[in-house]
C-alpha cells in the first residue's frame, strides 16, 4: 500500500487527527497490510505456488495469476499431446489395406507429424 493510499484512508477514517494519531494510524495500517500479505503468501505456499519477490499483496496476486496461467497452458498442451497420441495409436491398429491404399500406421505417423508442426 502506498503512502498516498494510506493517507487517503486515514483522512476518510479520521478527517482531523490529533497530533501523533496520523503517524500511529499509518503504522497500524502498515502492520495490517503486512499481515494480510503474509496470509496470502502462506496460502500460496500451502498450495504449492512460489511467492517470488512480492513486496505487496498485489505483487503476490500477480505472481499467482502468472503461475496459474502457466500451469493451465502446460496442462492443455499435455492433454492435446496425449489425445493426439491416442488417435495415432488407433490408426496404427487399423488394417493395412484401407480404401485409399494407405496403411493405418501411415495415418498414425501423419498425426504424430502434425504435433511437430504446431
Amino acid at each position: 500500500m502506498t503512502d498516498e493510499e494510506l493517507n487517503k484512508m486515514i483522512g476518510e477514517f479520521l478527517p482531523y487527527p490529533a497530533e501523533g494519531q496520523h503517524y500511529a494510524l499509518k503504522q497500524f495500517a502498515t502492520l495490517v497490510a503486512a499481515a494480510e500479505r503474509e496470509k496470502v503468501a502462506q496460502w500460496m505456499m500451502q498450495k504449492g505456488y512460489a511467492t517470488g519477490h512480492g513486496e505487496t499483496t498485489e505483487d503476490l496476486l500477480a505472481e499467482l495469476d502468472w503461475q496459474i496461467a502457466e500451469s493451465w497452458t502446460k496442462s492443455l498442451v499435455k492433454g492435446v499431446e496425449g489425445e493426439r497420441e491416442a488417435c495415432a495409436k488407433l490408426c496404427d491398429d487399423l488394417d493395412d489395406d484401407l480404401p485409399d491404399g494407405l496403411a493405418g500406421w501411415q495415418y498414425g505417423e501423419a498425426i504424430r507429424a502434425r504435433g511437430n508442426n504446431d
